[in-house]
C-alpha cells in the first residue's frame, strides 16, 4: 500500500466512525473530512468543491422541489384520498397503500411519499381499530422499495448514475433501474402485504402516541360554501367520510342543537366534534375556509367579544410583517394543532379577549383539554397551559405561533385541489421525463426546467423553494464525492476489490456479487445510504473489472443493496419517521426487515443476471 492509500483508508475509517457515532451532523463530518483531505494533498484544492457541480448533487436537490410541487398542486392528495379506505382487510389495505406509496416513491422523494400517506394510514388504523404500527412499518418499507424503480426514486440510484458516467463514460437513463428495481419492489410489496405485517410486534402501548386529540370546534360558513342551503342530514355523507360529528350550529350568537338545525346559511357556525385531521377534511370537503383565509380584507372580524364587530381599516397589523403574510398566503389555508406553553400569552385569557384574528390573523376553531370544557362558546373559554388548540388563518406561520407561545403538533391543509394545477404539474414533469428519455436534453437540465416552470407558475412559491431542499444531504454528498474520486484515483477501490476477489476466487462471480451486496446492505442499515453508495459504487466497478465481468451488474447490485435499510430505525429516514407514531423500539425492525432483505437478495440477484448478464 502507498502512503496516500494508507491516509485515505484512515480518513474514510474516521469519517465512517464519526457518522456511526452520530454526535456530529453528517454534513459537518463530511466537510471536516474534505478539508483534511485537501490539507494532506489527497484532494487538489481546485477540485475541493467540484462536488457541488456534480449532476447527482443537483438532481438530489431538484427532486425534492418536484415533490413539493406535486403536494402543493393537490395531485398527491387527490390520488391517495380516493384510493385509501379503512374498510379493507389488513393485507388488502397494505397492498393498496403500499402500492400507492411505492408508485409515488418512483417519481417523488420517498420521504415525501411516506409523509403524505402516513396520516391517512394512521387514521384508517384508528377507524379499523388496529394498532397503527401494524400497517405503518409495511408502508415505510414499501416506499423505500418503490424508490428503486427509477433514476430519481432514491439518492443511491442518482449517485450510481453519476459514478457510471464518471468511470464508464455515460449515465443511466430514467428507467434503466425499472426491470430489476420493479421486480424487487413487487416481490417486497407482496411479502410485506401477505406475510411481513404479521411479524410486526404488537404491544398495548403502541397506539398511545397516535391517539388523537378530540376537539369541539366552531367553523364559520362563508359565502360560496357548498354547505349553504343544506340541512344536517344533507351533510352526513361528508361528516361520515371525514369522521366528524355535527353537534349543531350557532346563528346570531344562539346555539341550536342538531335536531333543531335549520337550513345552513352564510355566516352560521357549524359545531363539530372530531380530531384535527378529521375537522380539516370536513372543512375541505364543504369549502368552509374562513373568509380571512381565502381573501384579503374580509369585511367583518368575527372573533370580537359578543355584540361587537369591527370593520377593517385596510392597514396591516404590526404583528404581521408583510413577508410573513405573503409566505402564509403562498402556503394556502391550513389547520394547525398546537399545544399551549406555560409562558404563553394566551394562558388565563380567552380568544375573544385576545382578539386573535384581528391582531394575529389566527382563528381559534376548538380547544381540547384533559378535563371537560364549560358551556361557554369556543372564543369565550379561558385557555390554560397544556390545552391543545385548533387554529387556522393567515397567522399560522411558525413566527406568529412562537409569539403566541404555542408549539405546533401537526398541520393539515384545507386547500382544495385545482384540476388545472394538477394537470400542469403532472404535464410539466411528464414533458421533462420525455425530453430526457428522447435525448433532447440531459436529465438534470430537464428536471431543472420543470422546477423553473413550477416556480414561475407559483406552484412552488419563491419563499418555499429553497426550504424544500434538504441542504445537509446535499452538502454531505458534495463534500464526499471529491474524497471518493480521490480514493478511486489512488487505487483504494481496486485494493478492496482485490480483497473480495481473493476471498471468492474459487467460486463463481455470482458469489462475489452476493458478497458485496450483503456488505452494502449491512453498511446501509447503520449508515446514511448516500454515504454508503459513494463508498461502495466505485468498489463495485473495480470488483467487476478484477473479475472481468459486466460492471453494470455489480453497480446495479450495490444500488439496490444501498436502498435496503430495513433492520434499524436509523438506516433510512422513513424508518425513523414511523418509530414514534408506530410505538416501535429499536429492536422491532429486524423482525420484518431481515426476511425482507433475504427476499430482496433472492429476487435481485437472478434478475441482475438476466437483465445485466455477466
Amino acid at each position: 500500500m502507498t502512503f496516500d492509500q494508507i491516509l485515505l483508508f484512515a480518513l474514510f475509517g474516521v469519517i465512517l466512525s464519526m457518522l456511526l457515532w452520530g454526535r456530529l451532523r453528517y454534513d459537518l463530518v463530511a466537510a471536516g473530512g474534505l478539508l483534511v483531505a485537501v490539507a494532506f494533498g489527497l484532494v487538489p484544492q481546485e477540485k475541493a468543491f467540484s462536488g457541488f457541480a456534480d449532476p447527482a448533487v443537483v438532481i438530489v436537490a431538484l427532486v425534492l422541489v418536484v415533490s413539493r410541487a406535486f403536494e402543493n398542486s393537490g395531485a398527491l392528495t387527490l390520488v391517495t384520498r380516493r384510493l385509501v379506505s379503512d374498510h379493507r382487510p389488513t393485507s388488502r389495505h397494505i397492498a393498496m397503500t403500499g402500492g400507492i406509496g411505492a408508485a409515488l416513491s418512483a417519481i417523488i422523494n420517498n420521504v415525501a411519499a411516506l409523509a403524505l400517506l402516513m396520516p391517512i394510514d394512521v387514521e384508517a388504523a384508528r377507524k379499523a381499530g388496529r394498532p397503527p404500527g401494524v400497517t405503518l412499518m409495511p408502508l415505510a418499507f414499501a416506499t423505500i422499495l418503490g424508490g428503486m424503480v427509477t433514476l430519481i426514486g432514491t439518492p443511491p440510484n442518482i449517485i450510481a448514475s453519476g459514478i457510471r458516467e464518471r468511470l464508464l463514460g455515460s449515465p443511466y437513463g430514467m428507467f434503466d433501474f425499472a426491470p430489476v428495481g420493479g421486480a424487487v419492489a413487487a416481490a417486497g410489496l407482496a411479502f410485506v402485504a401477505l406475510v411481513g405485517w404479521r411479524l410486526v410486534p404488537h404491544r398495548a402501548d403502541q397506539s398511545a402516541a397516535t391517539k388523537p386529540s378530540s376537539f369541539e370546534a366552531e367553523v364559520s360558513v362563508p359565502e360560496g360554501s357548498t354547505a349553504i342551503g343544506r340541512h344536517p342530514t344533507d351533510i352526513d355523507e361528508e361528516a361520515r367520510t371525514a369522521d366528524v360529528i355535527v353537534l349543531g350550529l350557532v346563528r346570531e350568537g344562539r346555539k341550536l342543537p342538531r335536531m333543531r338545525m335549520p337550513a345552513i346559511a352564510a355566516g352560521d357556525k357549524l359545531r363539530l366534534k372530531g380530531s384535527s385531521d378529521a375537522i380539516a377534511a370536513f372543512i375541505k370537503a364543504l369549502d368552509l375556509q374562513q373568509p380571512g383565509d381565502r381573501q384579503e380584507g374580509a369585511d367583518v372580524e368575527a372573533d370580537q367579544p359578543a355584540g361587537r364587530t369591527r370593520r377593517r381599516s385596510g392597514r396591516k397589523e404590526d404583528n404581521k410583517p408583510e413577508g410573513e403574510e405573503e409566505e402564509q398566503r403562498d402556503k394556502g389555508p391550513e389547520v394547525v394543532e398546537a399545544v399551549v406553553r406555560a409562558d404563553s400569552l394566551l394562558v388565563g385569557r380567552s380568544a375573544g379577549a385576545m382578539r386573535l384574528r384581528p391582531r394575529f390573523g389566527v382563528t381559534l376553531l376548538g380547544i381540547a383539554r384533559a378535563g371537560t370544557l364549560t358551556r361557554r362558546g369556543v372564543h369565550d373559554n379561558y385557555i390554560a397551559a397544556g390545552d391543545v388548540l385548533l387554529l387556522t388563518g393567515r397567522g399560522t406561520d411558525s413566527a406568529t405561533l412562537d409569539l403566541l407561545g404555542v408549539i405546533p403538533l401537526s398541520r393539515a391543509s384545507v386547500a382544495g385541489s385545482s384540476p388545472g394545477r394538477v394537470a400542469i404539474t403532472i404535464g410539466l414533469f411528464a414533458a421533462a421525463i420525455a425530453a430526457a428519455s428522447l435525448g433532447l436534453v440531459s436529465f438534470t437540465i430537464a428536471i431543472a426546467m420543470a422546477v423553473a416552470a413550477y416556480a414561475a407558475l407559483g406552484i412552488v412559491p419563491a419563499r418555499e423553494f429553497y426550504l424544500q431542499i434538504e441542504w445537509p444531504i446535499v452538502v454531505m454528498l458534495a463534500f464526499l464525492l471529491p474524497i471518493g474520486a480521490a480514493f478511486e484515483e489512488v487505487g483504494g477501490t481496486a485494493l478492496i476489490a482485490e480483497g473480495i476477489v481473493t476471498l471468492t476466487r474459487d467460486y463463481s462471480p455470482v458469489i462475489a456479487l452476493l458478497a458485496i451486496m450483503v456488505a452494502t446492505m449491512t453498511l446501509s442499515d447503520v449508515l446514511n445510504n448516500v454515504a454508503t453508495m459513494v463508498i461502495t459504487g466505485p468498489v463495485a466497478i473495480g470488483l467487476a473489472r478484477e473479475l472481468d465481468v459486466n460492471p453494470d451488474t455489480f453497480l446495479m447490485g450495490v444500488a439496490i443493496a444501498a436502498s435496503c435499510a430495513f433492520l434499524t430505525p436509523i438506516g433510512h429516514k422513513n424508518n425513523t419517521l414511523i418509530m414514534g407514531p408506530g410505538g416501535f423500539r429499536f429492536s422491532d425492525y429486524w423482525r420484518m426487515g431481515l426476511p425482507l432483505e433475504v427476499v430482496v437478495l433472492a429476487v435481485s440477484v437472478p434478475m441482475l443476471l438476466v437483465v445485466w448478464p455477466l
